[in-house]
């Protein structure tokens, strides 16, 4: 009888140490359920997923029967947020700008980018390169392009570097071609100077830059107009 009783206990102490194991979950769950259940809704609502995805997606935009742009991206991912659709690319972007006669005028790279459709503007972000027909070259972490306006323009720190100068600033504004442009807080120039007559060893015909100096401007804004 004794032992049972001591069985019976220990049935007792089971059953409570499982019930108190469930009670404390279910605790936990109802505790956490509504934020979770918010999260996933959340992530899970049709407005937070993509409606178009593509991968190596590569397109012409042409105007008049000719090609104006091309556009290549590692991956596409077209999203309806609110009647205001947008899309991503989240590995970054290729963009290639022809004149009338289908020369090449202009490119932007960069490791990130989004299309605000509505605005007729994009968004280009980190490692952002962009050229011109007359060899410069524009690095920066965030330009804004707003196709529409025809320009593109940066609040942050850019580096142009032309054939003959370096030219470093916060801030920059150019019309979409980068024919005009301008830095609004230059910091500082440094010229290059190419001595056609220098000679890298005899199997390279390589002609190496060389730097001449270091001028720093005075405070206002710069600008060149080709």
């Amino acid at each position: 009888m004794k032992q049972q009783q001591q069985g019976f206990k220990s049935k007792i102490v089971r059953f409570k140490g499982i019930a108190a194991l469930l009670a404390g979950a279910a605790f936990l769950f109802f505790g956490c359920e509504k934020n979770n259940i918010e999260k996933i809704q959340a992530f899970s609502a049709p407005e937070n997923l993509p409606q178009q995805e593509a991968t190596n997606f590569e397109t012409l935009f042409t105007d008049s029967g000719k090609v104006r742009f091309y556009l290549f991206a590692p991956k596409l991912l077209r999203f309806e947020t609110d009647g205001d659709p947008f899309v991503e690319f989240p590995e970054g972007i290729e963009l290639i700008r022809y004149d009338s006669a289908q020369n090449v005028v202009s490119s932007i790279t960069a490791d990130y980018a989004k299309q605000y459709e509505k605005e007729d503007k994009w968004e280009a972000k980190n490692n952002v390169i962009a050229t011109n027909l007359d060899g410069d070259t524009l690095k920066t972490e965030h330009l804004i392009w707003e196709e529409k306006n025809e320009k593109i323009y940066s609040d942050e720190y850019v580096k142009i570097i032309r054939p003959d100068q370096i030219i470093t600033g916060i801030g920059f504004e150019s019309d979409q071609a980068m024919e005009n442009w301008k830095i609004k807080n230059p910091k500082g120039t440094i010229f290059v100077e190419v001595n056609e007559n220098e000679q890298t060893p005899a199997d390279s015909t390589t002609v190496q830059p060389e730097e001449k100096q270091k001028i720093t401007p005075e405070p206002g804004t710069l600008q060149f107009q080709n």
